[in-house]
């Protein structure tokens, strides 16, 4: 049965490959050829991938993404498309699911937005709600350099405290825009912002996200 992760992987590498290896992304300074760099890597990789975390490793990281990158981009794009090794945690359902599902999600629309045509892409109910348990888990993570109290709630109510604080912004949106406004991406999400001028300016100038 596939799985959300695999249908993102499948998805995002469509989307590179259509978008050719000079496409921007929201991902900055980075073309579409150096977002499936980091994809490959990071999977493919991990004596370099915990760059991504750990600041000592970060040159090593950046030397091999780079490596990666000269490769020809059709051979690049296929290298993601056929996933992980079978000895690679990631190749493991249970760790795909819980490690990609997000992130294949969110690099999909960095590649999308940056495009000046770009339309929002509707997400059915149950990918919503798969990526609304994510955000339960991982939201205090990704806001804990917010300057002001974050929330994030869902149309139907549901909310998780992203960073307790005052003053509080309220982000209302669908799951899918929650996790690209709470991962950095804030000028792109289409979110509904409740709290005073002040404090939503702060918490746009806060970099949010993982790392």
């Amino acid at each position: 049965m596939s799985t959300h992760a695999k249908r993102e992987r499948l998805l995002l590498a469509e989307l590179l490959e259509n978008s050719g290896p000079d496409a921007p992304t929201l991902c900055e300074g980075w073309t579409t050829r150096d977002l499936a760099a980091h994809l490959v890597v990071r999977e493919r990789r991990p004596d370099a991938a915990g760059g991504v975390l750990i600041r000592p490793l970060a040159g090593r990281l950046e030397r091999v993404r780079n490596e990666f990158a000269e490769k020809p981009y059709p051979e690049l794009v296929q290298m993601f498309r056929e996933g992980p090794g079978k000895w690679s945690p990631f190749g493991l359902k249970p760790v795909d699911e819980a490690s990609n599902t997000v992130e294949f999600y969110v690099h999909g629309e960095d590649v999308r937005r940056a495009q000046p045509d770009w339309t929002p892409r509707e997400l059915d109910s149950v990918f919503q709600d798969v990526l609304w348990r994510r955000l339960e888990t991982s939201a205090r993570i990704m806001g804990r350099r917010s300057a002001v109290g974050l929330v994030l709630r869902r149309p139907n109510g549901q909310t998780v405290v992203a960073r307790r604080g005052a003053p509080v912004v309220t982000v209302t949106a669908e799951p899918g825009e929650l996790h690209l406004f709470a991962s950095g991406r804030q000028s792109a999400a289409r979110v509904e912002l409740d709290g005073d001028g002040d404090a939503i300016a702060r918490l746009h100038g806060s970099r949010l996200g993982l790392t």
